[in-house]
């Protein structure tokens, strides 16, 4: 990547994270708990979706949002068993995904992550890291029970890790997968190690997996062929920046389009733009 994009995704990153800040201290907004199965719940609202598995040994999470959004999801836990909690798995680095982690530490639970994305909480600083990481594939086996992970590229960040529970054909799938009346637009994070060539492939390899149910990491549960459009969107907006590249579209134009023909916000534009163009050079 050239020098002057390398310059802006780095001051795209600090006035992120300067807005992140201030966004993690406002009030948390109320959250809700849906069941899926007697033992597998959601929660929604306020950054990205948390699931429950209860086993009868303990609770294992997928991502569990904001920091300010702890007590509530201890309060949503106690309403559907009296267990512990004993695992949490981060899906990617993101704050809205990982915040919890420094509140569970405390309480003796385990952080299971990618190493990638270990990597990337390291290098933000982030606290609450990863005691755990996985290289492709994991597995955590608890109360008689099987929760599988895998690792299987880059996509919206380098780090991205799905969660299978096969005793229910579910799937948790972070932000490699989020619903377009949500998230219109993916949100390609290239200082996280995301890549817009990649994510297809990736998404590809994860509906080779047994599963019925999408959890995604933003927006209402759904199926896995919720999954083949979104993958569409990505291949189109991919081809479109190649193509405004080899007619020597401008950033500003090529920002335009994204903006009007695919719903990229302003976030999604400073994370993305100068990493897309460089990527399909």
């Amino acid at each position: 990547m050239r020098t002057s994009s390398l310059l802006r995704l780095t001051a795209a990153v600090v006035l992120c994270g300067g807005a992140w800040v201030a966004y993690t201290q406002q009030a948390a907004p109320q959250l809700k708990i849906n069941k899926l199965k007697d033992n597998l719940f959601e929660i929604e609202n306020d950054g990205g979706n948390v699931t429950v598995y209860i086993t009868n040994e303990g609770v294992i999470l997928v991502d569990d949002k904001f920091e300010r959004d702890h007590d509530q999801i201890m309060s949503l836990v106690k309403s559907v068993t009296n267990q512990p909690i004993r695992y949490v798995i981060n899906t990617h680095h993101h704050g809205d995904h990982t915040g919890g982690n420094a509140k569970l530490l405390p309480m003796s639970v385990q952080i299971v992550s990618s190493e990638e994305a270990r990597e990337n909480m390291v290098d933000g600083k982030m606290p609450g890291l990863p005691g755990m990481t996985i290289a492709g594939h994991g597995h955590i086996y608890l109360g008689g029970k099987t929760v599988e992970m895998y690792h299987y590229g880059r996509a919206h960040t380098n780090g991205d890790t799905v969660v299978l529970f096969p005793e229910h054909r579910i799937l948790a799938s972070g932000d490699m997968f989020t619903r377009a009346d949500t998230v219109p637009a993916p949100l390609i994070d290239y200082a996280g190690g995301g890549s817009a060539k990649e994510w297809t492939k990736t998404i590809d390899d994860v509906t080779h997996l047994d599963f019925e149910t999408v959890i995604p990491g933003h927006g209402p549960v759904g199926v896995k062929q919720d999954m083949l459009p979104f993958r569409t969107n990505i291949a189109t907006i991919r081809d479109r920046v190649h193509q405004m590249v080899v007619e020597k579209k401008n950033r500003d134009e090529i920002g335009k389009v994204l903006a009007s023909d695919f719903k990229f916000n302003q976030l999604q534009l400073t994370r993305g733009l100068d990493g897309l163009i460089a990527e399909m050079q």
